[in-house]
């Protein structure tokens, strides 16, 4: 599955309403509308998962910059398209080649 961004929602967007806009161009899988969670308004985005790389092209090519509901929206694939979790380097917080090597100099203590 691919994850798409949708950006420049009104603040009384309804999820079935996004899904059935979409769903026009691609097969939608799930859809998180993010919400302020006081008021439970939209924050003016979501994130949408989208069945195949093709569906998930033509969303983007034929709905960014289109107006829904009076607002210009803004469609993209997000930063990371399989949805996976990519982990983070290990850093190695001693910068020395030799990994048993220890400073003989006393760390100061804060």
């Amino acid at each position: 599955m691919v994850k798409i961004f949708i950006g420049g929602l009104p603040d009384n967007i309804q999820e079935m309403d996004l899904a059935i806009w979409v769903s026009l161009h691609g097969r939608v899988e799930t859809i998180k509308v993010v919400r302020d969670r006081a008021t439970g308004k939209c924050k003016g985005y979501a994130f949408l998962e989208i069945y195949s790389l093709p569906d998930a092209k033509n969303i983007v090519s034929t709905l960014n910059g289109e107006t829904f509901k009076g607002n210009v929206i803004t469609v993209k694939i997000s930063e990371d398209e399989s949805g996976a979790k990519t982990p983070k380097p290990k850093t190695n917080s001693n910068p020395h080649p030799n990994p048993n090597f220890k400073s003989k100099r006393p760390r100061l203590q804060r």
